[in-house]
């Protein structure tokens, strides 16, 4: 059960990140999104779909940004919350520094600092940990934990290899729905507001099968056909804040802020001295 709950909060770390699309083969949609959204326009008067293929060439550009975002998900159990912040880099696939924090759902609710590096991501769990044999840092590798997911031992690698804060902007492109809202204040920062409605239908060229699968189970189990994103673009054409809602009988509301684009983050893994390989991994 513990590995379980490690593997979905590694996860969820992710899809914060890149939401539904961080699951994307790497192919790009753009094409499709503007042909059907390219009639509703901007704040500045220009066309949204245009718009958002310029904030999706330069989010993807700056190869570097900080996060700061949450996810609730109301399960049967009560509320389930994750917390994500720290540093992203993609430019090597997707590798973070980010303190993750989970409550509900058994979860104590304590900051763990993890390390995503390209196979393996490492968690600071305490030297006090069982299994640990007096070391601070415990590696899972993403061919485990992606089985604990029920998925092939690729899952996980795939996801990270394409992740990064473009991604809602090209599936919010390729849902054809986009529409600008108006300008906004985020964080102090001047934002046009985008808004548009994603169904599974829409992602199913886009994924790979095991993802595909997963998600899929995950929409209907909770009764969900369709996710609500929004994003927020600022004068430089980047992300600055992403939100995601899935209905349903187990509704989940996603929100990231992003900044300090191209700032440096340093993703090298702990020492192998105050590492150990957690079970199975």
């Amino acid at each position: 059960m513990r590995s379980t709950r490690i593997a979905a909060a590694v996860a969820g770390a992710v899809i914060l990140v890149g939401g539904l699309s961080a699951c994307n083969d790497g192919g790009k949609s753009s094409g499709g999104g503007s042909s059907s959204s390219g009639g509703s326009s901007d704040a500045a008067g220009g066309s949204a779909a245009d718009a958002l293929k310029a904030a999706q060439s330069a989010t993807e550009g700056k190869k570097s940004a900080k996060i700061d975002g949450t996810t609730t998900t109301t399960t049967p159990n009560g509320q389930v919350k994750q917390a994500s912040k720290g540093g992203l880099d993609w430019s090597q696939g997707m590798r973070m520094n980010v303190e993750n924090t989970m409550s509900g759902g058994g979860s104590p609710g304590k900051p763990i600092k993890a390390i995503y590096t390209q196979d393996a991501v490492y968690m600071n769990m305490g030297a006090s940990m069982p299994g640990a044999g007096g070391k601070p840092w415990m590696k899972y590798t993403y061919a485990a934990l992606s089985k604990q997911l029920g998925g092939s031992g690729t899952l996980f690698k795939d996801v990270l290899q394409n992740a990064n804060p473009s991604q809602p902007i090209e599936l919010l492109l390729a849902s054809g729905t986009a529409k600008a809202v108006g300008k906004e204040d985020v964080n102090g920062v001047q934002a046009t507001h985008y808004s548009g409605t994603v169904t599974m239908d829409q992602l199913s060229g886009k994924l790979s099968k095991d993802l595909r699968d997963m998600l899929r189970k995950q929409l209907e189990k909770g009764g969900a056909k369709s996710e609500q994103l929004d994003v927020w673009i600022d004068s430089n054409n980047l992300l600055v804040k992403k939100v995601e809602k899935i209905g349903g009988k187990q509704p989940s509301d996603s929100t990231a802020l992003f900044t300090d684009y191209g700032t440096k983050v340093d993703v090298a893994p702990p020492p192998a001295s105050q590492t150990a390989s957690a079970p199975g991994a």
